[in-house]
């Protein structure tokens, strides 16, 4: 089918452009195993070349498809023979000859290969859909699939990698809980051997928890730790608490001398300071001495070492005291730069914050200025939207119908005095003519409060006032209409000329004139057709005659 085809088409398509194969990120892997198919496998969705199922699929001139990962393999070299065209005994040059430039991306068999129902291929996987859905949502994510650990090399599941990283490879890394430093899993025993933090256990004072790189600090200063007798190299085998080698040597100095004289007679040498010692100088003519006994003579020696033992102890106690005396100097100095150097940080971090200050209180006066602004664009596009419901609601016919809405609670603000009067929307006798409104009084006014409806009539300034004559000689009409067409109120009037009302406006309206006792209020108190729905509504009508 695809073939045929493509030698319908591929004169007129090569003729007019050589199309190129799809990226390298768009067929970089071969075709999908034949396994992941559900039904039964076609020869016509292989690959000519990995014969796997087609990934990606290409056409060449002879018809045949190749996954793109394998045709652009195969051609990356060099122009290559169709092995399928071989295989076939149909072999013709040039259409026979694989090239760069000479396939075509085969929509038609993917968008075939992927609609193909599939399944998992990694055992224990219960997936299913079709092959489209396992390339982009399943393929290189199954939680089935085999992989090998990164470090010990053992397959294992995906799904059973983390925790086998976690607890169980030979290989892991671990953090020693008391260096932090890194270490082989197997390793662990050796680490915790040379670890300079691992806690040991004082012998002498039985304390815990001791850095094993300070416990060699710590033995030298604990007084209950044991130490050889110092008349161990004459015999003495006794271990003795350092606090208590003072009492250990008097209560055993007869034990000590008489080692050490066994010691000396036995001719071996003297350890120490007394093998140091010079003879005594030969006595002299006329020089009266006696020799001391050999033992007290070797006990004043082991004396001496002694002392000589301690002065180099105290000695090497204040080179270490010099020594770390230096160090804190150096740590003092270094704190001492390190104070200077923060506190020029912290005066630039100031100087910033000053800067930063100041921009935070330009930026806030830009706000301000903006919120004016948007205020004022508030107000405008408040103004304009009056205008605009002024303009929907106006009539040019000299016919204007008002409806009021709400009429209880806006009696009740009447009553109250918060709103005593409403103004309608403008209405106008022609486009150009007349611009009026009415003026009510939901609880009278003048002749008429606390007992009627006051209704009045009220010209307005208009743009067109200096086209028309004045002054305005139009009889009204004015009505509260029974929303049942029965009965209207009705009450009309003709313009007094003479009155300031109706001469032309110099300012934005006229004085009111009207009717001040135009509807008893116990009219509408009662069950009337005037009221429904709390609505009512008021009609006038101005006489276009003469106009």
């Amino acid at each position: 089918l695809f073939s045929g085809a493509w030698s319908h088409a591929r004169s007129g398509i090569m003729a007019a452009q050589e199309p190129s194969p799809p990226s390298s990120l768009e067929g970089n892997k071969p075709g999908f195993p034949k396994k992941i198919l559900a039904n039964k496998l076609e020869d016509k969705h292989l690959c000519n070349i990995c014969l796997k199922i087609l990934r990606r699929p290409l056409q060449a001139q002879c018809g045949h498809r190749f996954c793109s990962y394998c045709f652009n393999k195969a051609v990356s070299s060099g122009p290559q023979k169709c092995s399928a065209c071989i295989n076939e005994d149909i072999f013709e040059e040039p259409t026979s000859i694989l090239k760069q430039g000479c396939a075509f991306p085969d929509n038609a068999a993917k968008r075939e290969v992927e609609a193909l129902e599939a399944v998992c291929i990694n055992e224990e996987c219960s997936w299913t859909g079709t092959i489209k859905e396992y390339e982009a949502n399943h393929e290189g994510k199954c939680d089935f699939r085999i992989l090998p650990c990164p470090s010990c090399k053992e397959l294992l599941r995906a799904n059973e990698l983390e925790r086998h990283n976690e607890r169980e490879c030979p290989e892991r890394t671990l953090n020693c809980k008391y260096c932090k430093e890194p270490f082989h899993f197997k390793n662990i025993k050796a680490h915790d051997e040379i670890c300079p933090k691992y806690p040991m256990i004082c012998e002498g004072c039985a304390k815990k928890k001791i850095p094993r790189e300070k416990y060699v600090d710590h033995i030298k200063l604990c007084t209950k730790f044991r130490t050889p007798c110092r008349f161990h190299v004459v015999g003495c085998d006794m271990m003795v608490e350092k606090e208590k080698i003072h009492d250990h040597e008097q209560a055993c100095s007869y034990k000590h001398l008489n080692l050490l004289l066994h010691f000396i007679m036995a001719g071996a040498p003297v350890q120490g300071a007394c093998a140091l010692l010079p003879p005594p100088p030969a006595p002299t003519l006329g020089t009266s001495f006696t020799p001391l006994p050999t033992a007290v003579g070797a006990a004043l020696e082991l004396q001496l070492h002694s002392e000589k033992t301690k002065v180099a102890e105290l000695s090497r106690r204040c080179q270490e005291l010099e020594l770390k005396v230096s160090t804190f100097e150096n740590i003092v100095c270094v704190l001492n730069r390190e104070m200077e150097r923060s506190a020029t940080t912290m005066e630039a971090y100031n100087r910033q914050h000053r800067l930063d200050q100041d921009k935070i209180e330009i930026l806030n006066n830009k706000v301000r200025q903006l919120e004016r602004t948007v205020g004022l664009r508030d107000l405008s596009i408040v103004e304009m939207e009056a205008k605009m419901r002024e303009m929907s609601a106006a009539t040019y016919d000299g016919v204007f119908v008002w409806k009021i809405s709400d009429f209880s609670k806006k009696r009740q603000d009447a009553v109250a005095g918060r709103a005593p009067a409403m103004f309608s929307p403008a209405f106008y006798t022609s486009k150009y003519g007349y611009k009026m409104c009415l003026r009510i009084y939901l609880n009278g006014d003048g002749t008429g409060r606390g007992t009627h409806l006051s209704l009045f009539f009220v010209v307005m300034r208009g743009h067109s006032d200096a086209l028309l004559k004045w002054p305005f000689n139009q009889k009204v009409t004015l009505m509260l209409l029974d929303q049942n067409n029965r009965e209207h109120i009705i009450d009309a009037f003709r313009p007094d000329i003479s009155s300031s009302s109706f001469q032309r406006p110099v300012s934005d309206m006229n004085i009111a004139s009207g009717c001040p006792l135009f509807c008893p209020l116990s009219k509408l108190d009662t069950k009337n057709s005037y009221i429904r729905d709390d609505t009512i509504f008021i009609k006038a009508i101005v006489d276009l005659t003469g106009l």
